[in-house]
């Protein structure tokens, strides 16, 4: 992949992660719609370009909401996996984006509650929040009140996010394809 093609990518990624989060954020979603973007850069441009993607995704979105950089880690590990998985089987078959997808899903969401549990509290101001103090209220634990609703979240928010971008890839042209068109392609 030309390394041109990344420098574009790469902000690209970002500008989609950024609207995204902070249209989950502003309408107080129960999803976080932040990945959509490093996930494109890492299925088409590997799992490097990926991390940078969702590293500085997390950077940029820290200057509206300083706790948002905590959860760099989310973004950077969601931007390895999918990239891993992108190098190895290509990312335009729906079983391998199914499994990439499932994969994040359960990732995320570890990575994520240990981060709001251990430096929040559980509760980072997000549309989770009313889930996680209900559970909190019922007598669950804080990482298990802050777990539960992320699973669920990230379930759909992953499988929907991977699959948006497995639709977007199959619509580009081969030229930019990159890892995404797989093994034999690439």
């Amino acid at each position: 992949m030309n390394k041109r093609i990344a420098l574009v990518f790469v902000p690209v990624g970002i500008g989609i992660n950024v609207i995204g989060g902070l249209l989950a954020s502003s309408l107080k979603l129960p999803v976080f719609l932040d990945t959509i973007g490093t996930i494109l850069s890492a299925a088409i441009l590997g799992p490097w370009w990926g991390a940078l993607t969702g590293g500085l995704t997390n950077i940029i979105m820290a200057l509206q909401n300083p706790m948002d950089m905590w959860f760099a880690i989310v973004n950077i590990a969601v931007g390895l996996i999918v990239g891993f998985i992108s190098v190895k089987f290509g990312f335009q078959k729906w079983l391998v984006v199914l499994i990439a997808g499932l994969i994040v899903s359960v990732v995320a969401p570890i990575i994520g509650t240990t981060i709001a549990t251990y430096v929040y509290g559980g509760l980072t101001g997000g549309g989770l929040d009313i889930f996680v103090g209900g559970l909190m209220k019922a007598g669950a634990d804080v990482f298990t009140a802050a777990f539960i609703p992320r699973i669920g979240s990230n379930l759909v928010d992953k499988l929907l996010s991977v699959f948006v971008v497995m639709f977007v890839i199959m619509a580009l042209p081969k030229t930019l394809k990159g890892f995404a068109a797989g093994p034999e392609e690439a």
